[in-house]
């Protein structure tokens, strides 16, 4: 199949149009798409009606599916997928949502984080309730030469509850999901480093005493934040959104809870960071 490749902003992200997604993809499709998702680290491609079916099938193209890990699947029959949305009456199981959510890495609290995330929009708010994805390659590059080497070697723990997706933790419940990774990550796949911290999933950095740690996390997320580094964007039914959260950050922007929004979101395995 033959496609276009147009940037989505200066720092991160390509559209990707020409494409059927309800037809099989061929291997040089396939292999061409994943070229350009590793050099933009997330694609969009628009104009899709799409079944989950057809999107799983787009999604095993590019790695093993996993099942939902800090939320049930949409149903027994599909159990990859994970319906995101603030509808209630769906007749399915899916992860409600409202307000604004940090940054974060899907699966940073965990030994093996995913390797990509897709979300395929069936409904969107009139306002708000947009994707914010951050380049950590850019972030990383961008960080003055001591504090790469002050976070070189280091490591930070991460973790996830569900009801604090839009403030920062800073202790540990008896039973949240958690695990060390180092503060900034080599990519396996392009072999660049990408900063690896997030406001809403970074607790601490081992090691570090409360003080120390706390102010150089405040200062990353504050860098890891800022406009040029970031992307956002507004949802169309109809966008299929695929990033790699090897090196990309996302978060979303609050919405109107009566302002019907969802998603259909798939993840793929990844493999332990380094």
């Amino acid at each position: 199949m033959q496609f276009t490749v147009t940037p989505l902003s200066d720092t991160i992200g390509a559209r990707i149009t020409g494409l059927d997604l309800r037809q099989p993809l061929d291997e040089d499709t396939a292999r061409a798409i994943r070229e350009v998702w590793l050099d933009h680290c997330v694609i969009l491609i628009p104009d899709q009606d799409l079944t989950a079916d057809q999107q799983v099938a787009f999604a095993a193209a590019f790695g093993e599916l996993e099942p939902p890990r800090a939320a049930k699947s949409q149903s027994a029959d599909e159990p990859n997928v994970l319906l995101i949305t603030n509808v209630e009456d769906t007749g399915m199981r899916t992860a409600l949502e409202e307000g604004e959510m940090y940054l974060h890495s899907d699966g940073a609290y965990y030994e093996v984080p995913s390797m990509a995330t897709l979300l395929y929009a069936i409904e969107a708010p009139a306002v708000g309730g947009h994707t914010i994805l951050a380049n950590c390659y850019h972030a990383y590059d961008a960080l003055p030469g001591e504090t790469k080497e002050r976070i070189a070697g280091r490591t930070c723990v991460n973790a996830f509850e569900l009801e604090n997706y839009n403030g920062r933790m800073t202790r540990l419940g008896a039973d949240t999901p958690h695990f060390s990774h180092p503060l900034a990550i080599t990519h396996d796949e392009t072999g660049r480093k990408a900063l690896f911290v997030s406001r809403m999933q970074t607790i601490s950095i081992d090691g570090m005493d409360d003080g120390e740690s706390n102010d150089l996390l405040a200062g990353l997320f504050d860098h890891l934040e800022r406009p040029e580094f970031t992307y956002e964007h507004k949802w169309t039914p109809g966008d299929l959104l695929m990033w790699d959260n090897r090196c990309t950050m996302h978060g979303r922007t609050d919405f109107d809870p009566n302002d019907r929004r969802m998603l259909r979101r798939l993840t793929l395995k990844g493999v332990r960071p380094n």
